[in-house]
């Protein structure tokens, strides 16, 4: 699996400490043992998302992955020292692949990103003492624990960007190696090692030592050729792929065999490597972000299907093989009885044969003779020739008797009847007849069973939450406030939080609109845009259903609120002497038009209103304007959890994301109503 070199490490955190530095820390979340995610906050452009995976990558993603129900320890304590703190700056440590976050909240801390080996997190205090790590690991010369001093590791190979050549001969003179492992030992990495070869033109099975000064210096020319544009931050960023379509023996005629080449790698340098435009595509990318990201959540993509298949595999395949053991049973059923039935019917067949030979056997058990005697006369009679003995196959210390007839090799008791024998092997049959219609039952359920399973499987590998790409969306103005269409097609609008309130009423309340709010501390200023037409009963009702549900009524788990609602004339921010109006506030002045007991309801679903839009609001409405929607009451699972399950129900057209569902629905817990 690809991992971060150097040299992409460079890349990233230039890009990061650009775009990063001063930003503001919101959450951490620990979607699996060991990726952490760290959502930033930047002015201006809002928010941002790092994925760390200890030991392969670090870059900006637009892929968000699921977060476990219950967060591990680790991203609390990032949350408990780092929420609301900002980031200072981000570096690489000496060209190596070690990310060093510098974060300011009341003290400076430390967040250290290891891409080497298996990777790890570690959180530092002002002192660089470690608060926590994702992993505690330990060697002769590092200790990765909580309350140790931490240490970076040893410095490892060299640093391109500040090569001298007097270095670059001290490495290749002090190798036992070839040249491109002497390269790839040097911190260089494999691919890079060998663009260096392709661009020398050197036998890369070369021996370092033996390199002749023209050679290093050569090799010492490219390498600073190679790496001069991380020094002007002037990179290419790409994703390169094997192109499929290619034979491997068309490529071989056109590439030495000499020089080795991943099937697909991101880059953020162009590599003469992959200049054969037949052999490979590229894209680039604006930044080196955007393209790790695409390449690194592809791969996540995949991991994750790979292991819910994996898990569904393990489920039905308890079924599968339960069948196959059950069919197995029933075959042999099947086959006892007509073995039975055909060794009975044998013993009939071969009456007067066997009775004499079982007589011969109770004259002499009468002369008393022993077992091993009678077994000794009865071999030497079939040596003689005797009719009966020829049936005789052996003969054991008890009387049983083992018989060839056509090759079927019989076993009776001498000191029972031969209906009493053939009875047994009928008995055996029926017996195996009785236990079919067992089995036939067993097989038919676990049939269902199975069938049952694979239903689930293929509707869990529909509903697996694939990350999907979050695109910040260009919103209209009122996708900005809390909104929806009424079924008379009247526009409502409310406030999303204080400031936006306050528009609501400054900038959207018009003198003949109607304006509406929860009578309930927390609640949005609700306007209905009436264009100067008159407002119905069914507007009024659903508009209160809606100032209802996104009030703090909601969070509080209500069943039923008041609602008023009165003319623009009677909204004031203007306090009496004294007063004072909060952010977000409003004084009402006059009378209030009351709607007692409004039911907290809402439906979400897709709507065209300009263009299809994920839209939230009373069930009425809803249903007024489209098929697709999905209803919801004040309840006790998390937005994020109610989110996923309406976004499976309505994105049928896949024109909705995840965070599009989270921002239309109520504050507080929901759950699904079943209609």
């Amino acid at each position: 699996m690809k991992t971060m070199s150097n040299v992409d490490i460079n890349a990233i955190c230039y890009e990061l400490n650009e775009l990063l530095n001063g930003a503001r820390v919101d959450k951490s979340f620990q979607p699996t043992k060991d990726t952490v995610i760290m959502r930033f906050h930047v002015k201006g452009t809002g928010r941002i998302d790092v994925v760390f995976q200890a030991g392969v990558r670090i870059h900006t993603t637009q892929y968000p992955l699921d977060n476990p129900k219950m967060p591990p320890s680790f991203p609390m304590v990032l949350r408990k020292h780092l929420k609301g703190a900002n980031v200072i700056s981000i570096k690489q440590h000496n060209f190596d692949r070690v990310v060093e976050i510098k974060i300011k909240k009341e003290k400076v801390y430390t967040l250290i990103i290891e891409l080497f080996s298996k990777g790890n997190i570690i959180l530092l205090d002002e002192e660089d003492n470690i608060i926590i790590p994702l992993k505690r690991k330990q060697w002769s010369d590092r200790d990765i624990s909580s309350k140790k001093e931490y240490k970076f590791p040893p410095k490892r190979g060299i640093n391109p960007l500040e090569l001298k050549k007097e270095e670059l001969n001290e490495v290749f003179k002090e190798s036992s190696t070839d040249l491109i492992r002497t390269l790839a030992r040097s911190g260089l990495g494999g691919v890079y090692s060998e663009e260096i070869v392709l661009r020398s033109g050197i036998d890369k099975k070369a021996s370092a030592s033996k390199l002749s000064d023209d050679e290093i210096k050569n090799i010492y020319n490219i390498i600073l050729d190679i790496f001069d544009p991380l020094k002007d931050h002037n990179i290419s960023p790409n994703i390169v792929l094997k192109d499929q379509n290619i034979s491997e023996s068309s490529i071989s005629e056109k590439i030495s065999s000499n020089i080795n080449k991943p099937k697909e790698d991101v880059l953020p340098l162009e590599l003469k490597l992959y200049e054969d435009n037949n052999e490979y595509k590229k894209e680039h990318f604006g930044t080196f972000n955007e393209a790790a990201d695409e390449f690194f959540s592809k791969r996540v993509k995949n991991e994750i299907k790979g292991v819910q298949e994996s898990i569904w595999a393990k489920k039905v395949g308890k079924y599968e093989k339960r069948l196959k053991i059950q069919n197995e049973t029933l075959e042999g059923f099947k086959k006892t009885i007509e073995i039975s039935k055909e060794k009975g019917d044998l013993l009939y067949a071969y009456y007067s044969q066997i009775e004499n030979l079982l007589n011969v056997i109770q004259n002499a058990r009468a002369k008393e003779y022993s077992w091993k005697e009678i077994a000794k006369t009865l071999k030497d009679a079939k040596k003689s020739g005797m009719d009966e003995a020829q049936i005789l196959e052996s003969m054991d210390k008890l009387g049983n008797l083992i018989l060839d007839i056509n090759g079927k090799m019989i076993s009776i008791d001498s000191k029972i009847t031969i209906p009493e024998n053939a009875e047994v092997y009928y008995e055996k049959a029926k017996k195996a007849k009785r236990k079919i219609e067992g089995a036939l039952i067993a097989i038919k359920n676990t049939e269902k069973q199975l069938k049952k399973m694979e239903d689930k499987r293929d509707i869990a590998m529909e509903n697996v939450m694939l990350p999907q790409k979050r695109v910040k969306k260009k919103l209209n103005w009122y996708e900005k406030l809390r909104w929806f269409v009424s079924s008379d097609n009247f526009l409502v609008i409310g406030g999303r939080d204080a400031n936006t309130n306050e528009a609501v009423v400054k900038k959207y309340l018009d003198n003949n609109d109607i304006y509406l709010h929860s009578d309930i501390h927390g609640a949005s200023s609700v306007v209905i845009k009436t264009e100067g037409n008159d407002v119905n009963d069914n507007t009024l009702k659903e508009s209160a259903i809606f100032a209802a549900s996104f009030s703090s009524a909601w969070s509080k788990n209500y069943g039923t609120q008041d609602v008023y609602w009165v003319n623009p004339e009677q909204v004031s921010k203007t306090p009496e002497s004294g007063e004072f109006v909060a952010k977000g506030s409003f004084i009402i002045r006059g009378n209030r038009n009351h709607i007692r007991g409004v039911n907290l309801k809402i439906a979400v679903g897709i709507v065209d209103y300009e263009g299809k839009r994920i839209m939230a609001g009373p069930i009425d409405a809803l249903k007024a304007h489209t098929d697709n929607y999905v209803v919801i009451k004040p309840g006790y699972t998390k937005k994020e959890a109610i989110a996923k399950k309406i976004l499976h129900k309505i994105n049928k057209e896949d024109i909705i994301s995840l965070d599009d569902v989270v921002r239309v629905l109520p504050s507080g817990k929901c759950d699904i109503v079943d209609l």
